[in-house]
């Protein structure tokens, strides 16, 4: 707190006024980045049909915020903030079932990607368990670009399960 009111330019007391413990202001933090994320999501889905191409998309902009985030704030926020890590792993589970789930439903269906892919460990490997992957044991954004990352995780595995049907192959994986 004492380094949050230093970079606000404010007293402890005045940020006290507004949020009762830091676990409201972090939690409060967390929602107001889950809106924002939100927000951007929706601007992808409103410009983009292609349901591969949008989960390309939202997929590129979780990195973006996954970089921005460093492994000790999230090891923070769960290890000091409980109600604030609630909050962000039942959005990313509700994310995961209720957007990218569907978007993956919706290419198979398309013929887009291969019948025989598994939603569920697809789903785990490469959404659900992502920071896990980016970050443990160690942060590989130190050694390699949020592109690169992105490329080799997101990029090659969907490009493994794509069809002939699928005619953007230049567009997203050239």
């Amino acid at each position: 707190m004492n380094e949050l009111a230093s970079e606000l330019g404010i007293s402890k007391k005045t940020i006290y006024k507004h949020f009762k413990t830091k676990d409201e202001l972090i939690s409060k933090g967390i929602r107001f980045i889950i809106d924002k994320y939100l927000h951007e999501v929706h601007q992808i889905l409103k410009n983009t049909k292609d349901p591969i191409e949008r989960i390309v998309l939202i997929q590129k902009n979780s990195f973006q915020y996954l970089n921005y985030f460093k492994p000790s704030f999230l090891y923070g926020i769960k290890k000091y903030y409980h109600n604030a890590a609630v909050i962000f792993e039942n959005f990313k589970s509700y994310f995961i079932k209720s957007t990218l789930k569907p978007l993956l439903e919706e290419a198979i269906e398309k013929e887009y990607l291969r019948k025989n892919l598994n939603l569920d460990l697809f789903c785990d490997l490469y959404f659900t368990k992502l920071q896990n992957i980016v970050f443990e044991p160690k942060n590989i954004f130190e050694d390699y670009s949020v592109a690169v990352v992105f490329e080799h995780l997101i990029i090659n595995s969907l490009r493994g399960f794509i069809t002939t049907n699928y005619k953007d192959t230049n567009k997203l994986f050239s």
